[in-house]
């Protein structure tokens, strides 16, 4: 009977350790993307946040590097905020 528990705890153990592996991946082609464009940000948490909406609506679109090259994605670069200034990092 001990035997049984045992088995039934190691298999639901590793059952949820890979449940968990499979919920932490990156389900979104925009996460490493923006994880490349704000790695140099002062603002990380600000850019990643700005980043991911601006790539989700521009077709998973990102300039290269970590600054400038808008003219790689012209929606992400015509973004514009509620100021009129521009929305993606």
């Amino acid at each position: 009977m001990k035997l049984a528990v045992v088995q039934f705890f190691v298999v639901s153990l590793l059952l949820s350790t890979f449940l968990f592996i499979l919920s932490n991946a990156e389900s979104s082609p925009c996460n490493g993307k923006c994880n490349v464009r704000c790695s140099k940000a002062g603002r990380q948490d600000r850019c990643l946040k700005y980043c991911n909406i601006c790539c989700e609506k521009c077709d998973h679109c990102v300039p290269s590097g970590t600054y400038g090259n808008k003219d790689e994605c012209p929606c992400y670069r015509d973004m514009k905020n509620s100021k009129g200034q521009p929305k993606c990092p």
